[in-house]
């Protein structure tokens, strides 16, 4: 049994006539017929019988009817289906993300693509750096974005932002308002830390190792937002990403201190598998990273002044 014989069966039903049936799918009715009798043959039953001059169902064929509706109405609409996600009104996207893009870089660029794209569904899971890169390693998502792309897999890594890493203290710390600040200077602080695993960290650990450099790492954190927390206490300094500090150093909540050979820059990546497969969707969605992510987010840091208080 075939879609196309059952196409064949609804119009055949529809005209009571082979030869109007055979018109109206631009058959010839010799083939029609074939189809029908090939149909019969493979159910085992009769679905027409001539009465007059027309063309009525059978007792089986009645029964048949419905089914072969639905499902060339299921099949009509899965082509549809097919079609819509062809042309970006639907899809389905799986992005992991490491913990500071996640939660501060691709809020508001997902906002900006799905304005674009309403139709389309983004799964955004938020880890640190291990996870992203077992993510990437077992094929589990379609993209990732993160900071260090592995290199125990094959892949494609694209840079679409830039980041800066600095050492923030609370107002109130001694070192906020020094110029210069020798990095060696910074062993006598209390450092509040990422935890081991996270892009940070990582990035932390590899600036003290090469500037010679042992920090007292005396907090580990899990997540940015509890170090921040930590730091506007006055429990110590730390190293985060710009992007993660953009609230905290507008309300001068934090300082970024003037560190000798900081900021630390670097380079957001959009992630994936060399021999991965992208929908048209995640393909869209990564090319929108890598052509509007610095716009989107500039206009979101711009100031907003309210009407009644023009700005002077």
């Amino acid at each position: 049994m075939t879609f196309h014989q059952l196409r064949v069966f609804l119009a055949v039903a529809r005209r009571g006539s082979y030869s109007r049936a055979a018109e109206e799918l631009l058959l010839s009715q010799p083939a029609v017929s074939a189809q029908v009798r090939e149909l019969e043959r493979t159910l085992e039953a009769t679905f027409f019988e001539r009465v007059g001059r027309t063309i009525v169902l059978t007792e089986a064929g009645r029964e048949l009817l419905p089914y072969a509706e639905r499902i060339c109405a299921l099949t009509d609409e899965a082509k549809l289906a097919m079609q819509e996600l062809d042309g970006l009104k639907r899809g389905r996207i799986a992005v992991a993300a490491v913990s500071t893009a996640g939660a501060y870089v691709l809020p508001s660029l997902l906002g900006a693509f799905q304005t674009q794209h309403p139709g389309i569904t983004i799964n955004l899971e938020v880890i640190n750096r291990a996870l992203a890169r077992d993510r990437l390693v077992h094929n589990e998502v379609d993209l990732v974005v993160m900071g260090r792309p592995p290199e125990e897999v094959p892949h494609v890594a694209e840079p679409f932002l830039s980041d800066e890493i600095v050492v923030v203290a609370a107002p109130s710390h001694p070192l906020a308002t020094v110029r210069r600040i020798p990095v060696d200077r910074l062993a006598q602080e209390v450092f509040i830390a990422r935890e081991v695993g996270s892009g940070t960290r990582l990035n932390a650990d590899e600036f003290f190792r090469q500037q010679g450099v042992k920090p007292r790492v005396e907090l580990e954190l899990g997540d940015n937002s509890a170090v921040k927390e930590a730091v506007a206490a006055g429990l110590g300094i730390a190293l985060l990403s710009r992007h993660v500090l953009r609230m905290e150093l507008a309300l001068k909540r934090l300082m970024v201190l003037d560190v000798q050979g900081l900021p630390l820059r670097r380079q957001w990546f959009v992630v994936h598998r060399e021999d991965k497969h992208l929908s048209r969707a995640a393909i869209a969605f990564k090319a929108f990273l890598l052509t509007s992510a610095e716009a989107v987010l500039a206009s979101v840091s711009q100031p907003r002044h309210s009407k009644g208080h023009p700005h002077r």
